[in-house]
């Protein structure tokens, strides 16, 4: 019966996909199996296959060449090619990146339990070139490759013809004086020349040949090369020898030399693990020619980067240069000593918490209740910080024990942290305070243990602390409720003021900084926005507060920014654990910082549930993936079909709505979620909406779904996406207000 209902449940899902891509306008009805009563066309004499099975990473079988001309496209994930699970996958063409054919749009979706039997055919035409396909389905990025086409008549085995030319001022001799330009060409009748490609000297790696190749290095050389066709044969190597001289010179001269050492160091003023020793060297005559260097008593090698020293001990690297001219600087060196890394604290520290109080035959605290934490650090790097958090509330530095004094059940959840970054798994105590002559809990217009009287986003620094009616300042300002002008908040403020400087709880000082952070927050203005709480300062103990799951990390910038990637990379998520948001309005910025000129990848993670203890724990991010939604942060113009505003999976946007700002600028972002309503707004223009009505999903339906018509949560929590060390993205002002 289990496996009927999981058939019945794959079929429907693949329907309701393959309507969704249908809609979408990524396949025809014959990338699904016709549906009409057209008679089928007749089959093409070529037939190329495609296989899947449980794997998700890759293909069990694909092909690598083919003939153009009318083609039989066969797509087969089923039982008897291996897949167990009746996970879907597809088989899509690119046609976005121009660098591939894109003449074939196709796109079909197969699995085990559809009614096909997981196996696909689809009649197309190709043409000489390349295609690239992959599988559209989330975490199946790697599942892709490319099938090279060439003229009809047979398989292009033949490789391309290739050539080089050396030119420049020669002299009598044949040398060339000053530098020789090696230029090379190449050739190919069949499938067209992919890259050539070029090396200097016998071992010297092979690099991308895009323009002529300069060498003004005096002496000997040799220059390899060769090319590949877009079939993959490679030419034979072939090489081009020649020698450089020096022009006429009367420099006498030799260089000037100097290196430096750089690495991490021990107080003792050992190097740690490795030493680095960079040279220089200038001449002002002829130009230098050679840098080379020796370690300790070593043969001289040529300096082409700097040198890593990794052994243990002392160390002499001695260096020297020689220019054009033949004038050699006298040797020079440079001496340090590596030392072993310290043993890694990988221990995080071990907690504790005592309770104390005079309780009643209930066993609840009468009055008031004494929380005391202690941490202690076997690990050997010691304990940095302790937090705790009460009643579920944002953990807070602990700097002394904790009284609770407000009626009722309480809890007080704790964790350290050393300083190697291990943090210990929180840990609860929960107790009662019983009224007995105490007061009751107080009745606080909002709940905000922030430890700074924040107004909007305004930080006063002000200590937001507990007031006679044992309400805390920051409850009593009541900046998160929706204020009808700004006369009417700072009016409001001045009274609490007033009253909390008659009772000594603030000083003219602390009176005049909150009245400020107050006029500056802009709170009741016309279109100003109010409510929102920040979430991520851009302090380090603002970060603190979220956690890293999966892959990956976030890094923290002198400007109060985070980066993703640069340290670290794989797919993961820096996630906020400390509340559930249901209806909300989330604000952030976001700058694209990505290397060279690619654009980074990257999604901000709304409504998913708390990540740990469930069956995906071995990589938690995925409960984002599978649970919540990802708004899509990708500017790039082709690539991944899910540009910047799309719900990842979902609904897909363009790049046109509010244009893309140049990268490396600040862009703001809000995402707006009432009900199952979701608006997504780029530099404040609303740029997608989004009705998760149900039934659109990549992913089969679970068993602890919020429901069963395919709707997701109802409230969860947030975070940020970690794609790869290429996609470095940043994020700064995270703040949220609910709705």
């Amino acid at each position: 019966m289990m496996g009927i209902r999981r058939r019945r449940a794959a079929q429907l899902w693949t329907a309701l996909l393959a309507s969704l891509l249908m809609v979408l306008g990524l396949t025809s009805t014959s990338a699904f199996g016709r549906t009409d009563n057209a008679p089928a066309p007749a089959a093409a004499a070529q037939v190329l296959t495609w296989t899947g099975n449980d794997n998700t990473t890759k293909y069990a079988s694909v092909p690598q060449t083919a003939v153009a001309g009318p083609t039989t496209i066969v797509f087969e994930n089923s039982a008897a090619t291996g897949n167990t699970t009746g996970m879907p996958h597809t088989l899509t063409f690119d046609v976005s990146d121009p660098e591939y054919n894109n003449d074939v749009q196709l796109n079909i979706l197969a699995n085990p339990f559809d009614d096909q039997g997981g196996r696909h055919t689809a009649e197309v035409t190709l043409t000489p070139g390349r295609y690239r396909y992959f599988c559209t389905m989330p975490g199946h990025e790697q599942m892709q490759g490319i099938l090279v086409v060439t003229e009809g008549g047979g398989q292009d085995t033949t490789a391309p013809e290739t050539a080089a030319a050396v030119s420049g001022t020669q002299n009598s001799q044949g040398a060339y004086v000053g530098s020789a330009t090696v230029t090379v060409s190449a050739t190919d009748a069949g499938s067209g020349v992919d890259r050539v490609e070029y090396a200097i000297g016998d071992t010297g790696a092979w690099q991308p040949y895009t323009t002529p190749v300069v060498v003004d290095q005096v002496g000997s050389h040799l220059i390899r090369y060769r090319a590949v066709d877009k079939a993959g044969n490679t030419a034979a190597e072939k090489s081009v020898e020649f020698t450089v001289v020096a022009p006429p010179t009367d420099d006498t001269t030799p260089p000037e030399t100097s290196a430096t050492v750089s690495g991490e160091r021990n107080p003792d003023g050992t190097y740690v693990d490795m030493a680095t020793v960079t040279v220089s060297a200038s001449d002002t005559g002829s130009g230098v020619n050679t840098i080379e260097y020796a370690v300790d008593s070593g043969a001289w090698q040529p300096y082409t980067a700097p040198v890593m020293v990794h052994a243990l001990g002392a160390h002499k690297v001695r260096y020297r240069a020689t220019d054009k001219a033949g004038n050699t600087a006298a040797e020079k060196s440079v001496e340090f000593t590596v030392a072993a890394p310290p043993a890694s604290d990988t221990t995080a520290p071990v907690t504790g918490a005592t309770v104390d109080g005079t309780r009643n035959s209930d066993g609840a605290y009468v009055k008031s209740a004494k929380v005391t934490v202690s941490a202690t650090d076997e690990g050997g790097s010691g304990v940095a910080a302790i937090e705790y958090s009460l009643d579920a509330g944002p953990y807070l530095a602990y700097t002394a024990p904790v009284v609770v004094d407000r009626v009722g059940a309480h809890s007080v959840a704790y964790r350290a942290s050393d300083k190697a970054g291990n943090t210990s798994t929180s840990r609860t105590v929960s107790f009662t305070v019983a009224p007995g002559g105490g007061v009751p809990a107080p009745n606080c217009p909002e709940y905000d243990e922030r430890l700074t009287v924040i107004v909007g986003t305004v930080d006063s620094g002000v200590p937001n602390r507990v007031t006679n009616s044992r309400c805390r300042v920051n409850e009593l300002i009541e900046d998160e409720k929706e204020w009808t002008s700004q006369a009417l908040f700072l009016k409001h403020v001045t009274t609490v003021l007033d009253k909390l400087l008659k009772e000594g709880v603030v000083d003219q000082r602390e009176y005049d900084e909150i009245n400020k952070a107050a006029q500056r927050s802009g709170i009741g203005k016309p279109g100003q926005t109010t409510g929102y709480r920040t979430i991520f300062d851009g302090s380090a103990a603002s970060l603190a507060k979220w956690e890293q799951v999966g892959g990956g990390s976030f890094g923290l910038n002198a400007d109060g920014s985070i980066t993703s990637g640069t340290a670290k990379g794989g797919l993961g998520m820096l996630w906020y654990p400390q509340r559930k948001y249901g209806d909300f309005s989330l604000k952030l910025q976001w700058r694209d910082d990505a290397p060279g000129t690619g654009n980074a990848n990257s999604g901000v993670f709304v409504r998913f549930p708390w990540v740990h203890d469930r069956p995906e724990e071995s990589r938690p991010e995925w409960v984002a993936i599978e649970y919540g939604h990802e708004v899509q942060v990708f500017d790039r113009p082709d690539g991944d079909m899910y540009k910047t505003g799309s719900v990842y999976g979902f609904d897909r946007v363009g790049l046109a709505g509010a244009g893309v700002t140049q990268k490396g600028t600040w862009n703001d972002y809000e995402i707006r979620v009432v009900d199952q309503h979701y608006s997504v707004y780029r530099n404040g223009v609303l740029i997608n909406e989004f009705d998760n009505i149900g039934g659109q999903d990549f992913y089969p339906p679970r068993s602890d779904d919020p429901g069963t018509d395919g709707r997701r949560f109802a409230s969860g929590y947030v975070g940020l996406q970690v794609h790869s060390t290429t996609d470095v993205i940043s994020y700064r002002d995270i703040r949220i207000k609910e709705l």
